[in-house]
């Protein structure tokens, strides 16, 4: 029997954004502020999107009139506060760091954390992006969770808009990174049979424009599932060719049958800026068909056409172009392995490395070198030892240095920087930066400018290490050593960058 929607209210009512650091959820913010209604967006970390003291860089993601509001999926009152008189709610979150083990268990908590909420507080649509794949099919933990998690939001009571995506290939997508890593740094791809499964990629854009159409759509059930997906099916083989065509490279396959998910995961975190968990998830996920069988879509959305496969890379091509990405996977939170699974606050004594450099120029002259580290720029001395030290972290699981910088000149507290994220931002005054990759304790980098007379400004250089027990202690003096010559390097070199002259001494 079908369950009959109820009537649609006018245009104008508030829509609440979950996932709004994330890759789809950061790129869906233009577009429905450009509609018109009233935009609330949730997140975490409120200060990403509106830092209380942001520099003089920094462009704002969201527009002064849009809400941003704390919650967290874990936290259910957070959920209720957000959703006070919002008709419309975006569910974009994601667990793609959690392992393997745990991954669908939280999944679920979340989405029925939401869905209590949802019901609670009586809002009326909800819009929910998911995975392609067939339900008779014996689905990857990850394709499974993502529609398991469809039903929970259904069980709600509210109109649910469930879309249904493949690959989905932009420009800092995580596919189309996997993609691009593969076919730039290996001349001969060894595959898993697996690869040549047939899929649908979507470009971004498409994907963007049938969330922001599903605003107004009426479908005929409740709970109303579209397959969404490009203009034609390929498969991750055909998609990695197609991007070797598009920079005149010639990428030989040799398909064997011996390569595992979880073998060819480690692989991954080795050529790509993937690390193991994400790309472990994302390959099981390979092994199954995921192309649209059901013309829903087409037919209650008749205004989009999704591009081709060559079309989507070009057009992520022509945006990292632009030097960087408007949103980038590794942006979420969820990407990276959760606070749970990394060290307490509390560890142990924190062992310090302390360096001043006295220079003569303003303190706001420094910042601008002190923001700019990381990525493509590296870290102004010695950064093979910090490429090194990321491709180890990869070989070990963890997320390693490939991911860059979202901005080459501006960062804003949870950016990532290379295998940091920024912790926290004063314009003209402070940064620090927190570790993320695999070790026995918890890491911080933090550079502190302090004006001094007749134009001079010290720069304080903190490295600090919470250690976990003999073995934390142990891997903070074994590099020392290495530490003696980086840490020197980076102070002096941001000097250099800034074009100041040390006043006094060298570094202490």
């Amino acid at each position: 029997m079908t369950e009959r929607i109820p009537a649609c209210p006018a245009a104008g009512t508030r829509i609440l954004l979950t996932g709004a650091t994330g890759y789809v959820g950061g790129r869906l913010i233009r577009p429905l502020e450009s509609t018109g209604r009233p935009l609330r967006v949730m997140v975490r970390r409120p200060e990403r999107l509106r830092p209380a003291n942001p520099p003089a860089s920094f462009v704002s993601r969201v527009a002064t009139t849009t809400e941003v509001v704390y919650g967290d999926m874990f936290d259910p009152p957070s959920l209720l506060e957000a959703l006070a008189d919002v008709d419309t709610a975006y569910y974009l979150v994601h667990s793609l760091g959690t392992a393997p083990d745990a991954f669908r268990e939280k999944e679920i908590t979340s989405a029925r954390n939401f869905a209590k909420a949802i019901q609670a507080a009586g809002v009326r649509r909800v819009i929910y992006l998911g995975g392609l794949g067939r339900s008779g099919d014996e689905l990857s933990p990850h394709l499974a969770s993502r529609q398991d998690v469809g039903r929970v939001l259904c069980e709600s009571g509210a109109l649910t808009v469930e879309f249904r995506a493949s690959v989905i290939l932009g420009s800092g997508s995580i596919s189309f990174e996997m993609i691009r890593g593969l076919v730039d740094h290996v001349p001969l791809l060894i595959t898993p049979r697996w690869v040549s499964n047939p899929t649908q990629p979507i470009a971004v854009e498409d994907v963007i424009a049938y969330l922001v159409a599903a605003l107004d759509v009426l479908p005929k059930q409740r709970c109303a599932v579209y397959e969404i997906g490009g203009a034609d099916r390929v498969s991750y083989a055909g998609m990695m060719q197609a991007y070797a065509r598009s920079q005149g490279l010639r990428r030989p396959m040799i398909r064997v049958p011996l390569l595992t998910p979880r073998l060819s995961s480690a692989w991954l975190a080795l050529v790509t800026p993937l690390y193991y968990r994400v790309g472990r998830h994302l390959l099981e996920g390979v092994r199954n068909e995921t192309v649209v069988l059901d013309d829903a879509a087409s037919r209650d959305f008749p205004g989009i056409h999704p591009m081709s496969t060559e079309a989507a890379i070009g057009r992520a091509l022509a945006n990292e172009d632009r030097e960087y990405a408007e949103t980038r996977w590794s942006d979420a939170g969820s990407t990276t392995p959760p606070t749970t699974e990394r060290p307490a606050e509390h560890s142990g004594r924190r062992r310090i490395d302390r360096r001043t450099l006295d220079v003569m120029c303003t303190p706001g002259e420094v910042f601008a070198a002190v923001m700019c580290m990381g990525g493509k720029r590296g870290w102004y001395g010695w950064t093979w030892l910090w490429n090194l030290r990321g491709l180890i972290d990869q070989m070990g699981g963890g997320v390693g240095s490939r991911r860059g910088r979202r901005d080459p000149v501006c960062v804003v507290s949870g950016d990532t920087v290379d295998f940091w994220r920024v912790e926290k931002v004063e314009p003209e005054r402070l940064l620090r930066l927190a570790a993320e990759m695999r070790a026995p304790g918890r890491g911080w980098l933090q550079f502190e400018l302090v004006p001094l007379e007749e134009g001079q400004t010290r720069i304080v250089q903190t490295a600090m290490w919470d250690p976990i027990g003999l073995k934390g202690l142990l891997y903070w003096y074994s590099l020392w050593p290495l530490h003696q010559l980086i840490f020197r390097s980076i102070i002096g070199g941001i000097a250099r960058e800034a074009g100041c002259r040390p006043v006094g001494p060298t570094p202490q």
